[in-house]
């Protein structure tokens, strides 16, 4: 697979686990997998900027903004911190900054990182909004319920405005507590703290925050300068008079040999915390030396986290069973002797594939070493060989579909059912046409899904739109009520109107994700157009090479699909694109490749994005000799800095606005 296909490829899988783990606080992999992806991304990206995307993992903050919550727009960018891993990391981070610096010592604050979420709070006197971190750049308004708190101030003894950041966790009592009874209830148990915590303040009856019993540490005094002070310590003692709590673990460390001291000390103390950490945190003390040290867009150089390596217990691999993805993708699962590991219990990690576990030499049978990487997801490390007793059996990877009984091919690593009837394939098939990348129907996740297949209210894509005939048999079954049926139902007829890119991407051509489903709809301009396209003329695309050239030609080839798409036509579902066309000749943007630094009070990073693409531009991440325009929010970095060296154009937010009218 070339780079461009790739980049292409890590972004997509980055994007779906950034959404997981930012919005629905529910990650389907661990932390380990999600960095080793980003530092391939990184990787590729530095051997190839040209290819480099301002809406790449590594230029942006992840995550969304829900919906339900009004959006506001940060004053200053929430950005995330890099990662160490280890004591070579801090010693490299600190050597960076020594040499910027030009000194031998550098005083650094090491902090708790609390295992919660991020939070700002904004004050002109009293308490004017808390957001969450969002997309870095637009956050959620979730005042109601972090007013809710009983450590947050509502009010504090300052007249001008005044901003400061944290985290909103929730306590290991509280979550004891809560899922205690959860429990009794017979509700399904948070997996942990963090869980807890957000789903908690994004709960739309903020009396359901009010009960959970949530907790908050504040740890940057975002606009310390205005207030004349000038070390991040000193700014954590003025937080602490205005009645803020602020963790009181945190030290003063001369040099980066003190901050590993500290880090070994605390690694011994964390179980004995009454609330969750995954790392620490350092920081530069003296903030008058940040914008010195500078940013990338993602991460302040003047910070970073060291995350714990992950706690590992040892079970017993009772079984091994089988789930089918959307495309027939076979994945073996460890069933486990429940054990308690990072503040739950687990029954249940994936095994990925054949190859997976031929190469850990897994047994049913064995006893294995269990991790929750990042605290969150399980994963079967090796197995504890010298407990091996005979009675293990081994291991053959099944040839026959565990849900049809059709014949299973292998591609790569990966073993595939091949029955286009496959019911657990046209279940994935719905789901992923239902979600928010694709028609965003609200209300349609994958119980629901599995819920009305089984009943039998639709079988395949296209019998969506035809669930207004079960009505009354959907408000019929345990749980649904009127109102909750006609939302939902109002959710599929509006996304009859969505755009080319939506339900193109939805219907789950191989190799196409969101980003070439928009490339595809602009030149295309609709899926007759597209459906005619020859393997020729898909390869004059810029972004296509022939693997994506040949899955699109193939996928049209199939009647089954055609079928499909009439089936969705006759449903008065639009297959035209709706994005902008005609104005981009006469833009002053078109052919331009641009660059955006800094935060836009207007808009977030991506709406500007597809403004300028709409209007013929090429996005790019990072500033060079190529660049023609770089648009310039509020704190804008190092990129300024280099388009003004360059001498490239450089315009504010509101020529910007000027000129996209």
């Amino acid at each position: 697979m070339d780079a461009k296909n790739r980049i292409e490829e890590i972004t997509q899988l980055l994007e779906k686990y950034n959404y997981e783990y930012y919005v629905l606080d529910n990650p389907s992999v661990d932390d380990s997998e999600y960095d080793r992806l980003m530092q391939e991304l990184i990787a590729l990206e530095s051997a190839n900027p040209e290819l480099i995307s301002p809406l790449s993992p590594t230029q942006r903050v992840g995550g969304k903004v829900l919906d339900e919550f009004r959006k506001i727009p940060h004053k200053r960018m929430m950005l995330s911190l890099a990662n160490a891993f280890n004591s070579a990391d801090l010693k490299d981070f600190d050597r960076k900054i020594r040499e910027i610096l030009k000194t031998d010592t550098v005083e650094y604050m090491a902090e708790m990182k609390i295992d919660g979420l991020g939070m700002s709070l904004v004050y002109n006197g009293k308490l004017n909004y808390a957001a969450t971190r969002g997309d870095g750049s637009v956050g959620e308004d979730v005042t109601s319920n972090v007013i809710t708190i009983k450590s947050v101030p509502s009010k504090i003894d300052l007249d001008q405005e005044f901003e400061i950041r944290g985290e909103v966790f929730m306590p290991k009592k509280s979550l004891e507590s809560l899922n205690k009874e959860k429990e009794a209830n017979g509700e399904p148990l948070f997996a942990n703290a963090r869980n807890a915590a957000a789903g908690s303040i994004r709960q739309l009856d903020s009396k359901i925050a009010a009960s959970r019993g949530l907790d908050a540490f504040w740890y940057y005094v975002v606009n310390a300068k205005d207030f004349k002070i000038r070390y991040h310590s000193e700014a954590l003692k003025f937080a602490d008079k205005l009645g803020f709590k602020t963790n009181p673990e945190r030290r003063i460390c001369h040099g980066i040999d003190e901050v590993i001291d500290y880090i070994e000390e605390y690694t011994e103390k964390r179980p004995n915390l009454p609330y969750d950490i995954d790392g620490i945190v350092i920081k530069v003390d003296d903030m008058s030396l940040y914008d010195k040290l500078g940013y990338t867009s993602k991460t302040p150089r003047w910070a970073i986290a060291y995350k714990f390596p992950p706690e590992e217990v040892v079970t017993k691999l009772v079984d091994i069973i089988y789930t089918v993805g959307r495309t027939g993708h076979i994945t073996p699962n460890a069933v486990l002797e429940p054990v308690r590991v990072a503040g739950s219990v687990v029954q249940r990690a994936t095994l990925h594939n054949e190859d997976f576990i031929i190469d850990k030499d897994l047994m049913v049978g064995d006893y294995v070493v269990l991790r929750k990487a990042g605290d969150v997801i399980p994963e079967v490390v090796r197995i504890v060989k010298e407990r091996r007793d005979g009675t293990q059996k081994p291991y053959h990877m099944i040839d026959k579909c565990p849900v049809c009984g059709g014949p299973l091919v292998r591609k790569d690593a990966i073993h595939y059912c091949t029955n286009p009837e496959c019911e657990a394939k046209r279940i994935e098939g719905i789901i992923h046409f239902a979600s928010r990348d694709a028609m965003d129907i609200d209300g349609m996740g994958e119980k629901v899904v599995e819920q009305f297949f089984n009943q039998g209210f639709f079988k395949k894509i296209s019998e969506i739109y035809t669930l207004f005939e079960h009505r009354d048999d959907v408000i019929a079954l345990d749980g649904w009520q009127e109102k909750s049926i006609d939302n939902l139902l109002e959710s599929i007829e509006k996304s009859k109107g969505n755009s080319l890119e939506r339900v193109l991407f939805g219907l789950g051509i191989k190799e196409v994700g969101a980003k070439m489903a928009k490339t595809l709809s602009r030149k295309f301009l609709n899926i007759d157009n597209l459906s005619k396209a020859t393997y020729e003329e898909l390869m004059e695309i810029p972004d296509i090479g022939p693997i994506v050239a040949n899955s699109i030609v193939s996928f049209f080839a199939q009647s089954s699909n055609i079928e499909t798409i009439n089936s969705l036509k006759a449903a008065g579902v639009n297959f035209e694109y709706l994005g902008s066309t005609t104005s981009a000749a006469n833009s002053y943007f078109s052919g331009k490749t641009c660059v955006l630094t800094g935060a836009l009070s207007s808009m977030g990073r991506k709406e500007a994005t597809e403004i300028l693409e709409n209007l013929g531009a090429k996005v790019t991440g990072s500033v060079s000799k190529a660049t023609d325009v770089v648009i310039a929010g509020e704190d804008a970095g190092s990129k300024l800095d280099k388009a003004q060296a360059l001498g490239i154009t450089v315009i504010n937010e509101q020529e910007f606005l000027e000129l996209i009218k």
